[in-house]
């Protein structure tokens, strides 16, 4: 099956386990919302929304629907991190030492690269889990970076209540239409995209500006 169609059977998985039981039900959006984050095309604006509608007809309770979905996005965050803790700074730094002349990249610059995500790194995971398309691969430079796993499951927990929190409650209120919450928060996922693009952007002008003014001083 490919992904496409496995993405248009998830409305027809979901709703099976609900109508079967409901724990299988919150165990099915559990296991959609670990998937959607394993694989970035599968997208949690369909699955959380369709949480809330059952929630609105009385199939399924809301807080066992926010939890299956937060512990599902938790969940399939840590592979990812692991990923990026797997590929960390001190093999990057050890494969600089002898190859970095080659790319224009010295191991004490990507030490000043990991001071910039520790001051800014907890932002970048708490917004990051609320933009699609972005708040999958958030979880690779926190673990490139060796971010504390406490803290990243922390912040990674908080802004993932929030989205989760925000589609089931939107699928509550649009009952029939829950599917076309896509379509209407297409254009702020833009805006928070760009946003971040845009903050991201400053803080590595501003670290390019200080090290140049540095160098230059001395």
């Amino acid at each position: 099956m490919e992904i496409s169609e496995f993405i248009s059977s998830l409305p027809l998985l979901i709703g099976n386990a609900v109508e079967t039981n409901q724990l299988i039900g919150y165990g099915a959006i559990l296991i959609a919302m670990l998937l959607e984050n394993l694989i970035p095309p599968i997208p949690s604006e369909l699955i959380m929304p369709l949480g809330g509608f059952y929630v609105s007809q009385g199939q399924l309770d809301f807080l066992p629907v926010v939890l299956a979905g937060l512990i599902g996005t938790v969940m399939g965050a840590l592979p990812w991190y692991g990923i990026g803790r797997l590929v960390n700074e001190t093999r990057l730094e050890k494969w600089l030492e002898k190859n970095g002349r080659w790319i224009g990249i010295n191991a004490q610059e990507l030490a000043r690269s990991r001071k910039w995500f520790n001051k800014y790194g907890v932002s970048l995971v708490f917004w990051g889990r609320l933009i699609p398309g972005i708040r999958t691969l958030i979880s690779v430079p926190a673990g490139v970076e060796l971010m504390p796993v406490t803290p990243f499951l922390v912040w990674t927990t908080a802004g993932s209540l929030i989205w989760t929190l925000f589609l089931t409650i939107t699928g509550f209120y649009l009952g029939d239409n829950y599917a076309k919450i896509e379509i209407w928060i297409s254009p702020f996922s833009s805006v928070f995209k760009t946003i971040l693009i845009l903050i991201i952007s400053g803080a590595l002008i501003t670290l390019i500006y200080k090290t140049l003014r540095k160098l230059i001083n001395n």
